[in-house]
């Protein structure tokens, strides 16, 4: 708040304070007053209608101030009344009742829309869990099937994945309540990510190449091999038809860092397309030219990313390949053994 606009503000009250003022100097001088003596109470009135307004303005800026720097720094920011003492001017204080009472209407809403949200999720998940059963019996029974059942299987394996995709979706926006930063091999995650595929793999014709996994990076398993999932998932659904489908895996340790790079050699991503990829729903060229594609996977593996403290980027050549770069945080203590 600004002097100025604190002066405008109290502008009637100056001016009949003035109007006051020179009617008392008026009156002290038809009485007979000494002109000296008039002065002097001249300006002690002047000085001490002065020193009113400067001490007013002072405590109501001190208060201001305060208010509005608790809600830069503040991450919720309906929480301000909270962080801020209660003014001691009236009309702050008047002010300050009312925004408590705001704060405290939408601290009710916010929590009552969190439990909500908590409900929902906790009952997605039970539902994930709930469906994963005959799903897995589906896929048994095509196995059992042979070559029959594997027409079907290959379907039903789209629908795990997407139920996968739902689970991990509710949980992302929670997830740092649900895992545990640790050493974790490379070699291992992605080696259980492969497992899982493998049917999909041979059935394509995929090959494999990967180079120096035999690290290990702080961070999650559980959630690094949904990641590494997702980019696996992603690449088998845009091989090109006129080349043998490859997809190499690599790290990097560098001083500061290790770089995992995902790449394949397959459709690859437009030029515009690309900074868009990790957005939410966003299905670009590749996407609707297929059918496959959800604009989600992506964009949860890079929620995930940030969540865990990794870093990604992509890079790409329509027609040639796809790179997606995980960059994890260098440990100082970390020892390069993966057992």
């Amino acid at each position: 708040m600004s002097f100025s606009r604190f002066f405008r503000d109290r502008l009637p009250a100056v001016c009949i304070y003035t109007a006051v003022f020179l009617l008392a100097m008026v009156f002290m001088q038809a009485s007979g007053s000494d002109i000296h003596g008039t002065i002097i109470v001249g300006i002690i009135f002047i000085a001490g209608g002065a020193a009113i307004l400067s001490w007013d303005y002072l405590r109501r800026c001190d208060f201001y101030k305060r208010a509005f720097k608790a809600i830069e720094i503040a991450d919720q920011k309906y929480l301000v009344s909270e962080m801020v003492p209660e003014p001691e001017f009236a009309d702050g204080e008047a002010v300050y009742q009312l925004l408590a009472e705001a704060c405290r209407d939408m601290y009710e809403k916010v929590a009552e829309q969190k439990r909500i949200s908590t409900e929902f999720r906790e009952y997605i998940e039970l539902w994930v869990h709930e469906i994963k059963l005959p799903v897995s019996g589906l896929l048994l029974m095509c196995h059992n099937d042979g070559e029959a059942g594997e027409r079907y299987a290959a379907q039903i394996r789209r629908i795990d994945d997407y139920i996968e995709n739902v689970l991990f979706y509710a949980r992302s926006e929670n997830a740092e309540k649900d895992y545990i930063i640790k050493e974790v091999c490379l070699q291992k995650v992605f080696g259980s990510v492969a497992m899982k595929n493998m049917e999909t793999l041979h059935e394509r014709g995929v090959s494999i190449v990967t180079e120096g996994l035999d690290t290990d990076v702080m961070t999650d398993s559980k959630w690094l091999e949904y990641i590494l999932g997702q980019l696996l998932s992603n690449s088998m659904k845009y091989f090109r038809p006129d080349c043998e489908p490859e997809i190499s895996v690599k790290a990097e340790v560098l001083p500061d860092r290790t770089e995992l790079r995902f790449r394949d050699n397959g459709a690859g991503i437009s030029a515009s397309d690309l900074p868009y990829i990790f957005e939410k729903s966003f299905t670009g060229e590749n996407g609707r030219d297929s059918s496959h594609s959800t604009g989600m996977g992506l964009f949860i593996v890079r929620s995930l990313c940030d969540r865990l403290g990794h870093s990604i980027s992509a890079d790409s050549e329509k027609g040639s390949f796809t790179e997606i770069k995980i960059t994890f945080g260098k440990d100082t203590h970390l020892q390069i053994d993966c057992g």
